[in-house]
C-alpha cells in the first residue's frame, strides 16, 4: 500500500511539475495569436483552438522548452496560403519549422536569417520561389533541410553542403534549381541522405563524394549530370540507395567488392561495357536503356538477393547465361529490346518465385513448346513476343493458375487456338499476333473463361471459322461498367500494396523476402495496331480494352453478343470474311470505340444508331 501511495504522488508531481515548466511564456502566447491573425487561412483550420484562456505550449503545432520559449512550429498540411507572415520573427528562438504541403507562397523571407538555432526546416510540397538564400550556410546547427517540390530558381549556394552537422538536403521537384555539387573535404561526413531528383543540376559527380561515410541514400535522378560514375561512390561503407537515373552518365562501372547498396537504378544513361557482377547485397537492379553490351557468364551467381533485375533497352548480344537460374530469389527479370540470340535457358520459367519474365523483342529461336512452368509457378506475366520462337503453345502453362499477361505475338508458332488457357481466371492481356495460328477459336465448357480479359490480339494469324456469340458473355470486364479504376496493370495481387507502399524504388522495407512486394509497379507494354498505326502502351489502365481480329480468315455473321460489351475501347475486325449486317446492338457501344471495318464482306448495312421513325 505504501509502494502505491509513493507511485501516486510522483506521477502527480510529474504531471504537475511538466505542467508547470510547459507554461509558456506571455509575450510569446501573444506572438502566437498575432501570427494566428496574420495567416490566411483557405479552410477552417485545427489552429481556431489557438486561443489566449490555454497555455500556448499545448497548442496544435507548437513545442516549448521547459520555461516556456516557444521553439517548434509545424503547420504542415494547414490550409494557409500567401506568403511567410513577418510574425515568425517573433520566434528567433525555433529549432523546427515546419511548413510543408501548404500553399504558401513568395521568396524565403530575409527574417530567416534570424533562425540560427534552426535544426530542421522544412518547406516541402509549397508554392516558395526564386532563389536559396545563402544564409541557410550561417545555420551552424542544421541538420535536416527539405526544400523538396517548391519552384526555387537559380543556383544552389554550395557552402550550404558544408555545413558539418547536415544530416539530410532535400532538393527535388525544384526544375529551374540546379548548379553543380562542389568538392567534399573529409571533415564534412555527417550527410546520410541527399535528393536532387528533377532539378537542374548539371556538370561531373566530384570523386570526393566519397568523403561522405555517412551517406546512406542519394538520388540524383532526373539532372544533367555527365562525365563517369565515381568508383568511390560504390565504396561507401553505408550506401543503401543509389539512384542516379536520366542523367547522361557515360564510360563503365566499377563496383567494390563489399559494397553495401541494396537499391541500384542506373536506367537512361550511356554506360557501356560489360554488366557489373559486384554487388552481393542487392535487391533492386535497374540497368536499363543503356548500352551495355555483355552479360557475364556467371551473372546469376552474384545476384543471390535481387528481387528486380532489368537489363531492357540496351546493346546486349549473345546469349542467356544460363547461370541466372542460380539466382533463385528473383521475382522480376526484364531482358527485353535487346539482341539476345539462342534458346530460353529451360530453368527459367521453371523458376518457382519468378513472377516477371520478359524476354520481348530480342532475336530468340528455338522452340517455345520447350518452355516448362512448374506446378507451384509464381508467373504472373511472360512475355516472349518480337522473336524467333517456333513450335506449339506449351502445354505447361495451363498450370499457371496467376497469369494475368501473356503475350507470345511476333513470333512463329504454329498451334490451334490455346484452349488450354481457358481455365486461367486472372488472364487480363493475351496476344498471339502475327504467328501461324489456325483454326476456330471456340474451346468446350467456356462458361466462365477470362472474365478478366481487357485485351485480345489476334490479329495477322490463320484463325478461321465463326465466332459464337457465347464467347462474349464470358469477358465480363469489356461489358458495361459505370466507373473503370485507373489502376495499371503491375504483378497481380500486389497492385493496391505497390500502388500505396512502393511507388517509387527507395524503399527498402519494400524489398524484404518476407514481405512480397516490388519497389516498382511493373508496367506491360503492349503495342496497340489500329488502322496500320502501331502505339505502345506503357501502362494499360484498366479502362482500357481491345479486340483485334483483324487479318484472319473469320466468316459467317458477326454476333450481335458484341454489342453487349460497352467498355470496349478499340475494336478490329477488318481484313476478314464476314458476312451480313452489323448488328443493331452495336448502337449500345461507348461512343468513344474505334472500329476498323475495312474489307468486311457484308451484305448489306445496319444503322448503328437508328432514329424512332
Amino acid at each position: 500500500m505504501k509502494t502505491s501511495l509513493h507511485y501516486f504522488f510522483l506521477l502527480c508531481f510529474n504531471i504537475l511539475l511538466r505542467a508547470i515548466h510547459s507554461q509558456c511564456i506571455k509575450d510569446q502566447q501573444q506572438s502566437l495569436l498575432h501570427l494566428k491573425k496574420s495567416l490566411q487561412f483557405d479552410q477552417p483550420s485545427p489552429l481556431i483552438s489557438w486561443n489566449s484562456s490555454t497555455d500556448c505550449c499545448s497548442w496544435v503545432g507548437v513545442t516549448c522548452t521547459s520555461n516556456g520559449h516557444v521553439v517548434g512550429l509545424n503547420l504542415s498540411s494547414e490550409t494557409i496560403s500567401g506568403p511567410i507572415p513577418g510574425f515568425f520573427a517573433k520566434f528567433s528562438n525555433l529549432r523546427e519549422l515546419y511548413l510543408s504541403s501548404t500553399n504558401i507562397s513568395g521568396p524565403v523571407p530575409g527574417f530567416f536569417a534570424k533562425f540560427s538555432n534552426l535544426r530542421e526546416l522544412d518547406l516541402s510540397s509549397t508554392n516558395i520561389s526564386g532563389p536559396v538564400p545563402g544564409f541557410f550556410a550561417n545555420f551552424s546547427k542544421l541538420i535536416s533541410l527539405n526544400l523538396g517540390g517548391c519552384r526555387l530558381t537559380g543556383t544552389f549556394p554550395n557552402e550550404i553542403f558544408q555545413v558539418p552537422t547536415l544530416q539530410a538536403i532535400d532538393l527535388s521537384g525544384n526544375f529551374k534549381l540546379g548548379g553543380s555539387l562542389p568538392e567534399f573535404p573529409k571533415k564534412i561526413g555527417s550527410l546520410q541522405s541527399l535528393s536532387l531528383s528533377e532539378t537542374n543540376f548539371s556538370g561531373s559527380l566530384p570523386d570526393s563524394i566519397g568523403n561522405l561515410k555517412m551517406l546512406s541514400k542519394i538520388d540524383l535522378s532526373y539532372c544533367n549530370f555527365t562525365g563517369s560514375v565515381p568508383s568511390s561512390l560504390f565504396s561507401l561503407p553505408l550506401l543503401s540507395q543509389l539512384n542516379l537515373s536520366h542523367n547522361q552518365f557515360s564510360g563503365e562501372l566499377a563496383f567494390s567488392n563489399d559494397s553495401t547498396v541494396k537499391t541500384v537504378d542506373l536506367h537512361s544513361n550511356q554506360l557501356q561495357g560489360q554488366i557489373p557482377t559486384f554487388l552481393p547485397n542487392a535487391k533492386y537492379l535497374d540497368y536499363s536503356r543503356n548500352n551495355f553490351s555483355s552479360i557475364p557468364s556467371n551473372i546469376g551467381d552474384s545476384l543471390t538477393n535481387t528481387l528486380f533485375f532489368s537489363l531492357s533497352s540496351n546493346n546486349l548480344h549473345g546469349l542467356i547465361p544460363a547461370s541466372i537460374c542460380n539466382a533463385s530469389n528473383l521475382q522480376i527479370l526484364n531482358l527485353s529490346n535487346n539482341s539476345l540470340s539462342g534458346m530460353i535457358p529451360q530453368c527459367l520459367t521453371a523458376m518457382r518465385d519468378l513472377s516477371v519474365l520478359n524476354l520481348a523483342r530480342n532475336n530468340l529461336t528455338g522452340s517455345i513448346s520447350n518452355v516448362e512452368v512448374t506446378e507451384d509457378s509464381s508467373l504472373q506475366i511472360l512475355e516472349i513476343g518480337g522473336n524467333q520462337l517456333g513450335g506449339k503453345v506449351p502445354k505447361s502453362l495451363a498450370k499457371c493458375t496467376k497469369l494475368e499477361v501473356l503475350n507470345i505475338g511476333n513470333n512463329n508458332i504454329t498451334d490451334g487456338f490455346p484452349c488450354l488457357l481457358k481455365d486461367i481466371s486472372t488472364l487480363r492481356v493475351l496476344i498471339l499476333r502475327s504467328n501461324n495460328f489456325y483454326g476456330g477459336i471456340e474451346c468446350l465448357n467456356t462458361n466462365d473463361t477470362w472474365p478478366k480479359l481487357q485485351i485480345i490480339d489476334l490479329a495477322h494469324n490463320n484463325f478461321s471459322g465463326e465466332i459464337q456469340g457465347i464467347l462474349w458473355r464470358t469477358w465480363q470486364e469489356m461489358v458495361a461498367t459505370e466507373n473503370g479504376s485507373p489502376l495499371t496493370i503491375v504483378v497481380g495481387s500486389l497492385i493496391n500494396a505497390i500502388s500505396l507502399a512502393c511507388n517509387r524504388p527507395e524503399y527498402p522495407t519494400c524489398l524484404d523476402k518476407t514481405n512480397p512486394i516490388f519497389p516498382l509497379g511493373y508496367s506491360v507494354s503492349v503495342i496497340v495496331t489500329s488502322k496500320r498505326f502501331e502505339m505502345e502502351l506503357v501502362k494499360i489502365l484498366y479502362i482500357f480494352t481491345l479486340i483485334d481480329f483483324s487479318s484472319n480468315n473469320f466468316s459467317g455473321p458477326i454476333p450481335k453478343e458484341m454489342g453487349e460489351l460497352k467498355s470496349l475501347r478499340v475494336l478490329n475486325l477488318s481484313r476478314n470474311a464476314f458476312t451480313g449486317e452489323i448488328p443493331s446492338s452495336f448502337g449500345n457501344m461507348r461512343t468513344s470505340v474505334l472500329w476498323d471495318w475495312s474489307r468486311v464482306i457484308l451484305n448489306y448495312m445496319a444503322v448503328l444508331n437508328p432514329s424512332p421513325t
